[in-house]
């Protein structure tokens, strides 16, 4: 085997969850509820109803979780701060039983030699904040250094990696665009003051991290390559905007101190403009960029789709999962490779990757088969290698997600996990992605060319 087929020595290899998808008791020792609390508790909201009162029973089984990590040899595990567990009310009152709980875990990780990655803001908000506008009030750029700074100072000297926001594309486009996340809104006005001060929130944490710590911090996005539908240009037009509203919205800002072109002519009246305040806030220097990709983007032109006058199709004779996203892993060298083009070397991590897929619950044997999902790890992994032979400093990979969970509107219904969660008896076990990717870890890669798994095959 060629040292070429194999990552590099020192490659973080890891997995990732995120608080309200996986904790549970999320009111337990004096925390506040969060957003996504109050919205999965509103009939119609998530699938079945579901919520994420007792989501993995994380918050009571960390040790076991860890033990997981450990047998599958991560070096790494990214994992969120609820913020309202460790300031129920947002802000002021810090409560030390949710700092101690992630203390401990913090703990166990490093006591079993792998490395946090602790994210800042994974989508729950604080109820007591959303209740004074959340992140339409201009106030919670400072309250969200405030609550960073809370956990600088309680974990910065344990915790070698830290991001600010994931996905804050999300955040504007779910839950203040489109209504499907909390908070449930449905504003085209809205959407723009919540991209805006998230991206100076993200600033705001970053300066309070440089006074206080010496380590890591970055940010994490979603990113989709978009593609024209056909070779007309009103497709190719199509596609630049879907790049420019997904993709360069929060990267332009963040990584170049500027707004893309497209975004106020998409926004029109509804535009919040950027003071040059704003974009040198927005624009701190990052010493990681954290990349979460699920699917290519194929645009067709619109009219009458909102605010970006585009529409996604579906290419035929693709392969799809379980959430209708198309596999394509080619799009995933391209998107890591645009990063490079656009950004400069900015060190690179994956901070989730992997797909949800109709898992059978295990067998006679105990064994989960997902050949889908062990198939999807090859490919995309063997893109990732790609990336890095063209250039592009990629350090990690974290696998989302450890285990099977509360995966935000579509409850309980969708699994992306490792392991498999009976949610009933709370017992997790590994599937055949697991120990396949258990097998990269060990291997450093090498094992991605050797034949699938017959399973898998």
């Amino acid at each position: 085997m060629s040292a070429s087929s194999r990552f590099p020595a020192g490659f973080l290899w890891g997995a990732a969850t995120s608080a309200y998808q996986i904790e549970g008791s999320p009111l337990a020792d004096g925390a506040g509820p969060s957003n996504w609390h109050r919205f999965s508790h509103e009939p119609g909201r998530t699938a079945n109803g579901d919520t994420g009162d007792v989501a993995c029973d994380h918050y009571r089984r960390s040790p076991e979780d860890v033990g997981l990590m450990k047998a599958l040899g991560l070096g790494a595990y990214r994992f969120s701060i609820a913020w309202s567990r460790i300031l129920p009310e947002g802000r002021g009152r810090v409560n030390p039983k949710g700092l101690d709980f992630y203390a401990r875990l913090i703990d166990l990780l490093l006591e079993s030699g792998i490395q946090p990655l602790v994210t800042l803001y994974h989508w729950d908000l604080p109820a007591a904040l959303d209740d004074q506008g959340g992140w339409l009030n201009p106030e919670i750029v400072r309250w969200f250094a405030d609550y960073a700074d809370v956990a600088f100072r309680a974990f910065g000297d344990r915790v070698p990696m830290w991001a600010t926001l994931n996905e804050p594309w999300v955040v504007a486009d779910a839950g203040y665009l489109h209504g499907v996340h909390a908070p449930g809104h449905r504003s085209v006005p809205e959407t723009a003051v919540v991209a805006r001060h998230l991206l100076c929130a993200h600033g705001a944490a970053v300066r309070a991290y440089r006074d206080c710590c010496r380590q890591r911090i970055g940010l994490v996005v979603n990113l989709e390559p978009q593609e024209p539908a056909s070779e007309a240009p009103e497709d190719h037009a199509a596609a630049a905007r879907m790049d420019s509203y997904m993709n360069r919205q929060f990267l332009d800002p963040a990584l170049r101190g500027e707004v893309p072109d497209l975004l106020p002519e998409l926004f029109g009246e509804a535009w919040s403009p950027f003071t040059p305040d704003d974009l040198r806030l927005a624009h701190q220097p990052l010493d990681f960029l954290g990349v979460n990709y699920y699917k290519r983007g194929v645009a067709r032109d619109d009219p009458a789709g909102l605010l970006v006058r585009a529409r996604a199709v579906s290419p035929a004779g693709s392969t799809f999962t379980a959430t209708g996203w198309e596999v394509h892993a080619e799009s995933f060298t391209r998107v890591l490779c645009w990063v490079k083009e656009r950004y400069g070397d900015l060190p690179l991590y994956v901070t989730e990757k992997v797909a949800a897929f109709d898992d059978p619950a295990p067998g006679a044997d105990g064994r989960v088969e997902d050949p889908a999902r062990v198939r999807y790890y090859r490919d995309h992994l063997r893109a990732a290698r790609e990336a890095m032979r063209r250039g592009v400093d990629l350090r990690g990979y974290f696998a989302w997600s450890l285990l099977d969970n509360f995966e935000w509107s579509a409850g309980y219904a969708k699994r992306f996990g490792l392991h498999y969660v009976d949610f009933g008896s709370q017992r997790r076990t590994p599937k055949a992605s697991a120990h396949y990717y258990r097998e990269v870890i060990r291997s450093q890669g090498a094992v991605l060319e050797d034949p699938l798994p017959v399973s898998a095959g």
